[in-house]
């Protein structure tokens, strides 16, 4: 009498509805950073040198040192004659003008909303103001911002309580800018401060923070009190990303965390999660989303509501030197 083989039941898998936030991932200032790489890998031929992180996104980076790009922390890494690209963060001034010094061919691929804050501050300290600039210490677009003007013009505010503490170094009028890629919220309550405390200093015609970091945070701020759990997609010293964090916390999601790709995922905390958000910082791309995509889908019987943001269209022009 022969035996049988019983066939196990497939395992079905829990449902999970994915709130998937728009926009998201990359922003018109990093396709123009990125295109600057790559089209001078095209036309100048490999190695051309950037200095720091093009982006803040590590899988970015691979990429176009794969393509030949070599990734330096200054100037004097660059040997002579070489083609050096300026990361879309911004530099000091002495940065260029070391490079012409040598006679390095190079490109700025400095994201022209933060080129609009360098003209800011220059326009400010021609008129004889101090300069508040509100932002993070140590990251390069802050460093860039103050490297534009002489030592001690530029006084640098991180938080509420600093800007409640903070005393002019002299007694001249002052204005403020501030990082392109803040909390929007956090960055009102500042202003709202030095505001009060010095009624007749000078701000910006229009908000520094930059079109795709108020976006994304509004897009955030919409699925968050709809999610069991937010990820954002970034990498760790992306500042647009680690405030897409906080603003999902902030806007009533019980549990936001930081992924650089799928397999960063702590599968545990996903367990009962039956709304789950999604989104990327703006130097994360696609190809990342739909890595975590395919990672939910195989354990999960996944449902996914994209949900409708503002559109994007802002296209930067690339250097002359590129754009033929």
């Amino acid at each position: 009498m022969g035996s049988s083989v019983q066939e196990k039941p497939a395992v079905s898998k829990p449902p999970l509805r994915l709130l998937l936030a728009n926009p998201r991932g990359f922003c018109a200032g990093v396709e123009r950073a990125i295109r600057i790489v790559e089209l001078s890998l095209q036309k100048y031929g490999a190695p051309v040198y950037v200095r720091h992180e093009i982006v803040h996104n590590r899988f970015v980076v691979e990429r176009l040192k794969g393509l030949g790009a070599i990734f330096i922390d200054e100037l004097d890494e660059a040997p002579d004659g070489a083609c050096v690209i300026f990361s879309a963060h911004g530099v000091p001034k002495s940065v260029p003008a070391e490079a012409k010094r040598r006679q390095l061919f190079h490109l700025n691929a400095t994201c022209p909303l933060v080129s609009k804050v360098h003209v800011e501050a220059e326009r400010h300290f021609e008129a004889g103001r101090h300069i508040v600039l509100i932002g993070h210490a140590g990251h390069p677009e802050v460093e860039g911002t103050i490297g534009q003007l002489p030592d001690g013009a530029i006084s640098l505010v991180q938080t509420a309580e600093e800007a409640r503490q903070f005393e002019p170094p002299s007694a001249v009028p002052l204005a403020f800018i501030t990082q392109t890629t803040l909390s929007v919220d956090d960055t009102v309550e500042i202003v709202s401060i030095l505001k009060e405390r010095f009624p007749a200093i000078a701000g910006p015609h229009r908000e520094d923070i930059c079109y795709a970091t108020t976006n994304r945070q509004d897009a955030i701020k919409e699925i968050a009190p709809r999610a069991d759990m937010v990820l954002v997609i970034g990498a760790p010293n992306s500042s647009n990303s680690v405030r897409l964090v906080e603003v999902a916390k902030r806007a009533g999601a019980p549990l936001a965390a930081l992924i650089q790709r799928a397999a960063d995922i702590a599968w545990p905390l996903l367990d009962g999660v039956k709304r789950l958000g999604l989104s990327a910082g703006a130097s994360a791309p696609e190809a990342l989303v739909n890595e975590v995509l395919d990672a939910l889908r195989e354990r999960f019987e996944l449902t996914i509501e994209e949900i409708d943001g503002k559109r994007e269209n802002v296209i930067f022009n690339l250097p002359r030197a590129l754009a033929s």
